[in-house]
């Protein structure tokens, strides 16, 4: 089995260049490397190597149809690798780039299938995280990285969780500690006659249509997608997110949801099983399970959405059999962690 190393990035310009010259040199040899982002924590190789696409699909287990995104750290960069950029595109790249959008353009020749899963359009963004820009600069400019998680894992948001699921596949971690968002980037199609949002993200819906307008938005989002149909951008067509034990979303008035969690609670505890709720912090007080987490505060979207995968692989590490959670349907995220929480829990959603 091989060696996996995490190595520590401390911020020391001279202790970092030495990590990233390694980093860039093992990318360039055809390796993989797991690396922080903004969002989450990626497993990078070789964009424009189809040996590296091939390993990072082998090292996830992840189906070969589904896209990896093509990072880059300059903007230069970008014309290389697309055949056109379209005026949207144009606004939004000024606008949210580098930061957690990532945006579909028709390919150029220079990306292999391999890295777009077969298709004719690739996904690429440029990541605000100065760890990862400067990986990027050191490994030759064009990184594939999808989240590192094992597929159908929860994603992860500490080279901690990077660890659990790739020791042994992969020689190295990059270790930037815990992740400033939790959620993986706000995916955009432009490669069609109209902008369309295939992930939602920390750009929420409303913030892209303030700056270009009308956007669709992929049935796919609420959890509706042709099984035969080709996904266009990771996190469409298959499983996502889950944790071990059977998740189930619980939704409608919330003293009933209350009242419907705690009555399933108690069910399952009779039949010898370990249960547990997701909550707010407004709600956490009001369970009866063997384990309630809070996933943050109602009034501050952006820990719930921080701390949702981690809570998800907490679920694990305490043996959770049923989880049952609240709905987030908060006013700027709530579309980006009820997508994720509706993959994870394989779309079991209770009504009351």
């Amino acid at each position: 089995m091989m060696e996996t190393r995490v190595i520590r990035a401390w911020g020391d310009e001279e202790r970092d260049r030495s990590l990233m010259e390694e980093a860039g040199r093992l990318i360039r040899e055809g390796e993989l490397v797991a690396i922080p982002t903004e969002t989450v924590y990626g497993l990078a190789g070789d964009a424009l190597n189809p040996a590296s696409a091939k390993k990072i699909y082998e090292a996830k287990g992840r189906p070969s149809d589904n896209p990896l995104i093509v990072h880059i750290a300059e903007l230069d960069s970008l014309g290389s690798i697309t055949r056109e950029i379209p005026e949207k595109a144009e606004i939004l790249i000024r606008e949210f780039w580098p930061g957690p959008l990532t945006l579909i353009f028709k390919k150029s020749s220079a990306v292999p299938r391999e890295t777009t899963g077969g298709l004719d359009t690739v996904a690429v963004r440029m990541p605000v995280n100065r760890i990862a820009a400067e990986f990027i600069r050191a490994s030759g400019g064009y990184i594939a990285a999808p989240s590192a998680n094992a597929s159908g894992r929860p994603s992860c948001t500490t080279a901690e969780h990077v660890y659990e699921d790739m020791k042994g596949k992969i020689p190295l971690i990059i270790d930037g500690g815990e992740v400033g968002i939790g959620l993986e980037s706000t995916i955009v199609d432009l490669s069609g006659d109209r902008p369309c949002l295939l992930r939602p993200g920390y750009i929420s819906l409303n913030r892209l249509m303030e700056k270009i307008g009308e956007v669709d938005t992929d049935p796919s989002i609420e959890g509706v997608m042709d099984e035969n149909a080709h996904p266009k951008a990771p996190g469409m067509k298959y499983k996502h997110y889950a944790p071990k034990g059977e998740l189930y979303i619980v939704k409608g008035d919330p003293d009933r949801v209350r009242e419907r969690i705690n009555s399933l609670c108690l069910e399952g505890t009779k039949k010898g099983l370990r249960t547990a709720v997701l909550s707010s912090d407004e709600t956490v007080n009001d369970y009866r399970a063997d384990i309630v987490r809070s996933l943050g505060s109602r009034q501050d979207e952006e820990s719930i959405a921080r701390n949702l995968f981690k809570v998800l692989r907490d679920m694990d590490d305490e043996g959770a059999d049923l989880i049952y959670t609240e709905e987030f349907n908060t006013a700027d995220m709530g579309m980006a962690i009820m997508n994720r929480l509706i993959r994870a829990a394989g779309h079991r959603i209770i009504e009351c």
